[in-house]
């Protein structure tokens, strides 16, 4: 199949964000764009579906209009439309697999000041063979790129600079995988990449009388170590990507939040793994998506 990058859409503020997140990465990796819409059929179909139009007619129409919408603000973009009777998890999945990625909307902010990702979405993200990246609600091309002169419009300057890709990286179980998407990210978009790892602190239990390892003054320089080491064959791989390191004690996914704070990109990774409960998200991955404003890219790996 013609390489591409997918993207599920609903019809709803979330999954056109998603689409034109979509467009935009489809057309800076040279591949087609793969628009994704699934339906099953109701007896009693959604509100947004006209009473005297059948559920697929809608489907079918919906992506048409889609479609047309990234023809006009994506231009030579090669696009694909594919309406699939199944259920949404089923379908995005398989889609996923034969994709390079695949793109999926969050729906704006909750009541505790976090966006409300869909069990949708979460199940997806949590099964998916390939990286999935989740696009928030209004987010647009000026979004991944730092204000222009005089406030006028990435749109209008192509080569007004992209705002960071941040790389969440835990070197206890570094991943191939997860290092080479961000730093092809960052490439991509002649971007920094700002690597940013996080360690653990003394245990609140730690004897006061003996130095504790977490307590060893040479700690944080240990990881500092680890992590130049880690990303030495990444970085002579790509050498035109600027890297910045960040080693900091703390919690992983507040971290990883606050770092996120006006970047273009959040790069974090899912272990693959099954469970008595089935696959599952991790808790880092889990927060990021919930309260980081820029797009998240979650990718599997062993």
């Amino acid at each position: 199949m013609l390489r591409h990058v997918a993207a599920g859409i609903d019809g709803s503020p979330a999954g056109l964000a998603a689409a034109h997140w979509a467009a935009r990465e489809a057309l800076r990796r040279g591949t087609a764009l793969r628009l994704v819409h699934a339906w099953e059929w109701q007896p009693r179909p959604a509100p947004t579906v006209p009473a005297d139009v059948s559920q697929r007619s809608w489907a079918e129409d919906m992506l048409a209009q889609v479609s047309d919408s990234m023809r006009a603000a994506h231009s030579g973009l090669q696009i694909i439309t594919h309406p699939v009777a199944d259920a949404p998890v089923e379908a995005l999945l398989a889609a996923a697999a034969e994709a390079d990625l695949l793109v999926l909307g969050s729906h704006g902010i909750s009541g505790v000041a976090g966006f409300l990702t869909g069990s949708v979405s979460q199940r997806v993200v949590a099964r998916s063979p390939r990286p999935v990246v989740l696009v928030r609600a209004g987010e647009c091309t000026a979004d991944e790129h730092f204000s222009a002169v005089d406030g006028i419009s990435p749109d209008e300057i192509p080569e007004t600079p992209y705002r960071d890709v941040v790389l969440g990286l835990d070197t206890d179980r570094p991943c191939d995988e997860l290092i080479e998407f961000a730093f092809d990210a960052a490439r991509r978009r002649a971007a920094p990449l700002r690597v940013v790892h996080v360690f653990s602190g003394p245990s609140p239990y730690a004897a006061i009388d003996r130095l504790a390892p977490e307590n060893d003054p040479g700690l944080r320089a240990e990881h500092e170590r680890v992590v130049v080491v880690t990303l030495r064959p990444w970085r002579e791989k790509f050498p035109a990507v600027a890297v910045t390191e960040t080693v900091t004690e703390g919690r992983a996914a507040g971290e990883l939040i606050h770092a996120s704070a006006g970047a273009a990109l959040l790069v974090v990774g899912r272990r693959v793994r099954e469970t008595r409960l089935g696959t599952h998200l991790g808790p880092v991955a889990h927060a990021v998506l919930h309260h980081v404003p820029c797009p998240v890219a979650v990718v599997p790996h062993a």
